[in-house]
């Protein structure tokens, strides 16, 4: 019996990271990571914190397809509260 090696990779994970801005209230941002990247409140009150004063965090990893449904889903829903949070997803 003849063995054949397969080459399998691990899919790359992606970071979601959220962007500050001047005009997204603190508690929306709240909101998003206690309903959307299902965070403790406690927790969801840091990552919060430290976007507000780093610029940046990241917010989750996740495979390419979760990152850009949970990017895409925070956008929508701050769109439709007329804030412009900006949510990006790089390769981890």
């Amino acid at each position: 019996m003849e063995r054949t090696k397969l080459n399998i990779k691990t899919p790359r994970k992606y970071k979601v990271i959220l962007v500050n801005d001047d005009f997204t209230p603190m508690d929306f941002v709240v909101m998003i990571l206690t309903t959307v990247f299902h965070k403790s409140v406690a927790e969801a009150e840091a990552l919060m914190l430290a976007v507000h004063h780093k610029g940046k965090a990241v917010v989750g990893t996740y495979s390419l397809d979760e990152a850009t449904t949970r990017a895409n889903r925070v956008t929508q829903m701050a769109r439709s509260e007329g804030y412009p949070l900006r949510v990006k997803c790089e390769p981890e």
